[in-house]
């Protein structure tokens, strides 16, 4: 099964959405299964990991109660107050359902960049990392060096890297970036999203903006840890669902069938226990 590993849904009455304004036009109105549904299709991907967008337990409430009833999702990425002295018992609560796989605190909106280094969030992490949850990594390349010192303290944490930390596409600033990265990489249990880059493009990208981006990340990763994602409807935003899909297969044509089978599915099925 083809997987795309990384989507959002969202409803604006549900009101737990402060990042999405007006102005982000493209996005700004409800983004349903009826409206995911045949992209998926057309790209005969199978499943998905659908992955929070709003600092809410309500809003992964509503995933959950979303992926209940839609078949094509196979797993959920929620959100916990991972400061708050109830949150473990929200994690054990949502756990107990077996579609919710991890959890993504949204690092990037963060003022702290060494936030994840806080004692306050030991018990929740320590938490997903006993039971066995995921820690979706919502990275800006600011937060690479303390987390390479996050790393060390959740040894046994399963991470992936969204959006492949968010790389300044559209100035070309790389090899910071690039050095930060596969020091990171290292760490055989640290994963990846092939996701988001198209975001942090320039407008009017073409494939070639995108190249020495992925070429690290194969490298660094290799297609045993690297897992395909559209990161739709935020995608809208860089051209699209089908520009993106497209460019990605045409990189990918220069590997092996298995290591595309790895990247489009296999990898997000065995990281996410799907």
């Amino acid at each position: 099964m083809q997987i795309d590993s990384h989507q959002h849904f969202w409803r604006l009455d549900r009101g737990d959405y402060g990042w999405l304004t007006p102005d982000l036009a493209l996005l700004y109105r409800d983004f349903g299964p009826e409206d995911l549904a045949p992209l998926l299709k057309r790209h005969r991907i199978g499943g998905t990991v659908l992955v929070q967008a709003a600092p809410t337990v309500a809003e992964t409430e509503h995933m959950l109660a979303i992926a209940a009833e839609t078949a094509f999702v196979q797993g959920v990425v929620g959100w916990v107050d991972f400061e708050s002295t109830q949150a473990p018992a929200e994690v054990e609560r949502l756990a107990a359902n077996p579609m919710l796989k991890g959890f993504r605190p949204m690092i990037q909106d963060l003022p702290d960049p060494e936030w994840m280094l806080r004692a306050t969030i030991a018990p929740v992490v320590g938490l997903m990392q006993h039971i066995g949850l995921s820690f979706d990594a919502l990275l800006k390349p600011v937060h690479l060096e303390p987390f390479r010192r996050f790393l060390d303290l959740y040894p046994d944490l399963a991470i992936v890297i969204d959006h492949g930390a968010k790389p300044d596409i559209a100035r070309g600033v790389f090899s910071p970036w690039a050095a930060s990265l596969s020091e990171i990489a290292r760490d055989p249990r640290v994963h990846c999203k092939v996701s988001g880059l198209v975001t942090e493009a320039a407008p009017g990208w073409d494939a070639g903006d995108l190249v020495p981006y992925l070429d690290l990340l194969l490298e660094a990763f290799g297609p045993a840890r690297l897992m395909w994602g559209s990161d739709w409807p935020v995608v809208d935003l860089a051209g699209g669902y089908d520009r993106w899909r497209d460019a990605a297969l045409d990189y990918l044509a220069r590997l092996g069938q298995e290591e595309r089978r790895a990247i489009l599915g296999g990898t997000a099925a065995r990281f996410y226990r799907l």
